[in-house]
Formats: C-alpha cells, structure tokens, sequence
C-alpha cells in the first residue's frame, strides 16, 4: 500500500545524517555521527562495506555520476573520497576550518561544491583535487547546497535565514533570497540579561539586528 515501509536498513550505531542512492539505484549509501560511511544493496537490504577513516561525526554523503565513487564530509573538517569497489579513501581534501555539512558532486562529476559551519562555499575541480574558489557572504553556518545541471549556478542555504544564489564561473552572489520574519525591522535594543539562545531567537524572528 502506498507510504509503507518496505525495507529497513539497520547496521549504525549512532544519528543516520544523510542517505543518497546511486545514480543506477542498485545501492543506497548512507553517513553517521558512528563515524562511518555504510554502502548497502538495495535488493538485499545488506550492508555490504563500511567505510571507515573519519574521525569524527560523517554529516554528508553522495555518489559521482559514474557510481564508481562516494564523496563523504564531516565533523573532522575533511572531504573524503572513497573507491566503493574496494571501500578505500582514495583521498582526502582539507581547507573548511568547520563542520563541512553538505557536499556533493556536479552533475558532469567534473567538480564538488561543500558547505560549512565556518561560513564559505568551497568549489573543487576533481580532477586535481584542488579548491577552484571559496564563496563568501553568508552571515552564519551553511547548512545546504546544490548545482545546477548546467554548472552556471549555486545555491546555498544557510542559518542566517537566507538562500543565495552564485555565479558559477565568477564566484558573485547575485541574488540573496530572505523571507518577511515575524518581527522585521522592530530594532530592539537595550536587552539585558538574557541567554545566548534567547538572543539567537530574537534575531531569527528579525526583532534584533544581527
């Protein structure tokens, strides 16, 4: 019957952060804060290899175009590339000074994009391994990004409440999207005495400027 569930894929031993299926369909992937990478087969429901080498929670995970490689980042700070054939890291991509939340690949595999608490978007040429441009203007941690088809465009969510759009080829925003808050523009100011967390939501609901 529709909605129900008709596997469950169960082997980690901690928060499951992110699941994304090869381009073929024939395995799921899936990254956790048990530190791991698991590669499944989806007909069987099994776990067929567990990538291991990060050192700290694995918040993103996602296959190249040609299925051949996952790409995992984490709470370590490290982008790392994983031969799924033989469940080695074949490599491994350092300059996010943070928690790198999302990565992924273009659609032509030719680039990864990556985002991070540390505030910047990080555009890599894979084949060398190497950052192309860091992209900088969000105002708190990036919590999402994507490409589009034709690798003109990035997109970017973040916590400070915005999505930007970027240039491909240049690296500009040249659109920041923010919803009207509750309480936009009220301005308050002179608060006292409140928590950290207290504040976070004030400025949230726009009611204190950043």
């Amino acid at each position: 019957s529709l909605g129900k569930c008709v596997k469950s894929f169960n082997s980690h031993t901690h928060i499951v952060s992110a699941v994304s299926f090869s381009h073929n369909n024939r395995l799921l992937a899936s990254s956790s804060y048990d530190r791991t990478v698991r590669l499944w087969d989806i007909i069987t429901g099994q776990c067929i290899k567990v990538l291991q080498g990060h050192s700290s929670e694995v918040h993103s995970v996602a296959f190249n175009p040609d299925d051949n490689i996952v790409v995992s980042s984490g709470a370590d700070y490290t982008i790392r590339l994983w031969d799924i054939t033989t469940g080695e890291c074949i490599d491994i991509l350092y300059g996010h000074t943070q928690i790198i939340r999302s990565v992924i690949f273009s659609a032509d595999g030719k680039y990864l994009v990556s985002c991070s608490t540390d505030t910047t978007i990080r555009l890599w040429d894979f084949n060398r391994r190497s950052c192309i441009t860091t992209l900088k203007g969000h105002l708190n941690a990036i919590r999402s990004v994507a490409i589009d088809s034709e690798n003109t465009t990035i997109v970017s969510g973040s916590q400070d409440g915005t999505i930007k759009l970027w240039d491909f080829n240049t690296g500009e925003c040249f659109k920041t999207i923010k919803g009207d808050r509750p309480y936009e523009r009220m301005n308050i100011t002179g608060i006292k005495g409140l928590t950290e967390a207290e504040i976070t939501t004030l400025k949230a609901l726009g009611a204190v400027e950043e």
